[in-house]
């Protein structure tokens, strides 16, 4: 697995031949993303034009006013407010974005919730933690996918990252996608993952050439903890100082996604918390489970 010195070296090369390199972030008001997103505007200088897409439009804001300033033509950094438990707020800011974004070179997408709530479903119909972890993502890189397709025609980066749980999930019910009959806290936490890796690996066999990467990002300190619902969780939010020395910083963290990110090459794979990947056994993508997720995600998330 590379060491930090060995990322942080790999992601201050990164000069595009293409010119000003367009990202967005979902999620990149917080945690990880937020990490990334700060690590990206770092090794481009400001010189790219970064999208940040979250809920909290004065964090966003705020984060971007840290970022170096662009100088090269194109270079922008601006916020775009979006809730992505709803599938209908996913449609409408996907579509402003590929109708203004003719190309886009990277996709990050790292929303999260932690909760032990039960089924707690959107007016969609959707569980809330399951549509922020999965539908909303899945729902981003196929309303994004022409712009993404742009940028590769014209011999440029199309590389999207999902950061979540890569091979840190279990066997999901075939006849139960979505959990409506069977949900459960732990059998959520299991497909979520497991419908992400079934998510890159349906979308690298639908666009050959684009990268799709799936990772996990280990143990990292966010404010998932003390922005969660359940106040058990809340409460135990006060051990933070304690979680923080097993955990990595935003700023590590950022760079070992970015570095999957930056490193990865056509196709589908799944990543570790450094940045490397994760050897796959024969086998691992079941054909019949990536095929059924993928239709019964086209279904639900449509509005």
């Amino acid at each position: 697995m590379p060491s930090l010195s060995t990322v942080r070296a790999f992601n201050a090369r990164f000069t595009p031949s293409y010119g000003t390199p367009v990202a967005i972030f979902v999620g990149g008001t917080s945690g990880i993303g937020q990490g990334m997103a700060e690590a990206f505007a770092r090794h481009t200088k400001g010189n790219a034009h970064i999208v940040l897409v979250g809920r909290n439009r004065a964090a966003g804001e705020a984060i971007l006013a840290t970022f170096p300033k662009p100088t090269a033509r194109g270079a922008k950094h601006e916020f775009v407010e979006c809730d992505v438990s709803l599938m209908k707020n996913v449609r409408r800011t996907a579509e402003e974005l590929v109708t203004r974004l003719p190309k886009i070179n990277f996709l990050a997408l790292s929303t999260g919730v932690m909760t032990l709530n039960g089924r707690d479903e959107t007016e969609e119909g959707i569980d809330k933690k399951l549509a922020v972890h999965y539908y909303g993502r899945w729902r981003f890189i196929r309303d994004l996918m022409p712009a993404l397709e742009a940028a590769h025609k014209d011999g440029e980066d199309a590389k999207v990252i999902s950061v979540m749980s890569a091979q840190h999930g279990g066997k999901i019910d075939l006849d139960d996608l979505g959990l409506k009959k069977n949900f459960s806290v732990y059998n959520a936490a299991m497909a979520g993952p497991t419908y992400n890796d079934c998510m890159v690996k349906s979308f690298a066999d639908r666009h050959p050439g684009l990268s799709f990467i799936h990772s996990y990002p280990g143990t990292v300190a966010t404010n998932l903890l003390s922005s969660s619902n359940t106040a058990s969780i809340r409460l135990a939010s006060c051990l933070n100082p304690l979680v923080k020395i097993f955990s990595y910083s935003l700023e590590t963290a950022g760079e070992h996604q970015l570095y999957a990110l930056f490193s990865a090459g056509p196709g589908a794979k799944l990543t570790d918390d450094k940045g490397g990947d994760y050897p796959l056994k024969e086998g691992y993508f079941d054909a019949e489970a990536v095929e059924k997720v993928w239709k019964h995600t086209e279904e639900e998330t449509k509005v």
